[in-house]
């Protein structure tokens, strides 16, 4: 009896000192492993530049090198996928885009941006309003301001004639304009005697009103149409069913949100999505600072919103304007526009927020974990900006300025020195050095013929990221990558416009040790492409399509 005791104490023991091994080899045992071979992958990675094959296991890239070491790293319970030579890259990060508003449901009808004749409007509007006879606020979207600002009659007196016992207003292409009519206006409070709010101009015909809100007077009325239509579940829907897809179909595994309306709950529809594990990209939301908001109430409610406890979406940023933009005269300038549409006693454009403010939220906010996304397209926006984050902002800030069309010369430099990232939009074709010339009529050759100086800023050494602004512009990467190379004067290498779309574009989201290259110990968030657009001619770049797309591990999108 005893020495049956004491073998089964030993046997215990033994077993107890191999508790670990075991736990770990049934934990090898249980683990997925993906080996993806044969393939040409372009890392990010400056160290290992190029490799074959990829070894992922659950969520994480394992081994990076050639398919023959990889064939000695892999075990039993293994799945091969050949590569068949493909390209392979990192998953490209797009850091300033509108997803939520893409996917809303509240757009009912769009007008064709380049018609030049506002008469030719009416019949759409007719049809809108005909199609949607229980819609509260007849919202559209797509017209051209400057059809507008050229037609024969006061934009107010058409879109009356179409539509007068309900509030309707059209979102110009650009968001920095809305074609209102009366009944929108009455809605609003807004009469010919109503003060211009912060950052926004109220239109009018020698002091009467003609249905034109420009910038931030336009987007107080849009918010207040949308509030009242609550679309909630129209955006859950629309992010699920057609944004998330489109995101992956193009490559896209991390997106910041540039505009997160708080107010309106969306961080909220946010969070459900996340919570439903509905995600398929890494999301950092920009709340959007109102200009027209106290700062102490709005500074306060900032602060408790920021949260970064979820892995694939953090509240960590916030979005506001320094100024407006160009083809309206809203983008603020050093020196005065050519043309002046407005009347005011300055014609230089307008401020969302002055210096001293975005100062003030920087000294607030970055204490707390944000960073700011500040738009500023006017020499003197940027200029402001770079001031404010100068004196508001610490070493710890990983702020950047989006849109940078017009730069002073003096503040190319100030971007690296604040480690300030520039991010740029050159997918539309308006920033392409043949259509500068469209500009000189407002801010004159010197500055019309220098628009987004992303060579300069990179010989500089200035960090740059390419984005889209989805939907001003197109969603897919390779436009943006194609016109960002072929832009001479302004142009980058192909090496370092991929490297714009996916590690600096991690470093903006404070994530570039977990994505953003492909490496040994990040998260597998890689892209399989059907051309290779390091040999291909490079005005066919555009044309390249996702054959995969891996997101955390797992297969999201196949061709």
């Amino acid at each position: 009896m005893k020495f049956i005791i004491i073998i089964l104490s030993i046997v215990l023991t033994s077993k107890s000192c191999n508790k670990k091994e075991e736990e770990a080899l049934a934990e090898s045992i249980n683990e997925k492993e993906i080996l993806y071979f044969n393939g040409k992958i372009y890392t990010v990675n400056t160290e290992k530049p190029w490799a074959e094959a990829i070894i992922v296991r659950e969520n994480k890239i394992t081994f990076v090198g050639s398919s023959q070491e990889a064939e000695t790293k892999v075990g039993e319970n293994v799945d091969r996928v050949d590569l068949k030579g493909k390209l392979v890259l990192p998953g490209f990060h797009d850091v300033h885009m509108h997803p939520m508003e893409v996917g809303s449901n509240t757009t009912v009808f769009t007008l064709n941006e380049d018609e030049t004749n506002a008469e030719n409007y009416i019949s759409e509007i007719k049809r809108a309003a005909r199609m949607n006879p229980n819609i509260q606020w007849l919202i559209g979207f797509g017209h051209s301001i400057n059809t507008l600002l050229e037609s024969e009659r006061n934009p107010l007196q058409i879109i009356d004639e179409v539509v007068s016992d309900r509030p309707v207003i059209i979102m110009e292409q650009t968001s920095h304009s809305m074609w209102v009519n009366s009944k929108a206006l009455e809605m609003a409070g807004i009469t010919n005697t109503t003060p211009n709010p912060q950052g926004g101009i109220i239109m009018k015909d020698h002091g009467n009103l003609n249905g034109i809100l420009i910038d931030n007077a336009g987007d107080i009325v849009f918010q207040q149409a949308l509030k009242e239509v609550n679309d909630t579940y129209g955006e859950y829907d629309g992010m699920v069913s057609y944004v998330l897809p489109e995101l992956a179909k193009h490559g896209i595994t991390s997106v910041c949100d540039a505009r997160t309306y708080w107010k309106r709950n969306q961080h909220k529809t946010w969070i459900e999505l996340a919570n439903d594990k509905k995600l398929t990209a890494r999301f950092n939301l920009g709340l959007w600072a109102y200009p027209d908001e106290n700062d102490e109430s709005q500074l306060q409610r900032l602060k408790e919103l920021y949260n970064v406890n979820n892995d694939l979406l953090k509240i960590n940023q916030i979005k506001l304007y320094a100024d407006g933009i160009t083809h309206n005269t809203t983008a603020a300038l050093h020196s005065d526009y050519e043309v002046n549409y407005f009347g005011l006693n300055t014609n230089n454009g307008i401020n969302y927020f002055t210096s001293d403010r975005i100062k003030k939220y920087i000294k607030e906010l970055e204490a707390i974990g944000f960073d700011f996304h500040i738009h500023a397209i006017g020499n003197r926006g940027i200029t402001e900006a770079l001031n404010a984050i100068e004196e508001g902002g610490t070493s710890n800030g990983r702020h950047r300025l989006t849109h940078v069309e017009m730069i002073d010369e003096n503040d190319i430099n100030r971007f690296k020195s604040l480690n300030v990232t520039a991010d740029a939009q050159v997918a539309g074709d308006f920033t392409k050095p043949e259509y500068w010339h469209e500009n000189e009529h407002l801010v004159g050759s010197s500055l019309a013929n220098n628009l987004i100086p992303i060579k300069s800023l990179k010989e500089a050494g200035v960090r740059i990221t390419l984005s889209s602004d989805w939907n001003v512009s197109t969603l897919n990467p390779f436009v943006g990558i194609q016109n960002a190379v072929m832009r001479s004067p302004q142009n980058l290498s192909l090496e370092e416009a991929v490297k714009a779309y996916t590690i600096n574009g991690a470093y903006t989201m404070r994530q570039e040790e977990k994505v953003g290259s492909i490496e040994k110990g990040k998260l597998a968030d890689f892209i399989v492409l059907d051309k290779d657009i390091f040999s291909i001619p490079t005005n066919e770049i555009s044309t390249a399509k996702i054959l995969m797309t891996i997101f955390n591990g797992k297969l999201i999108y196949k061709k």
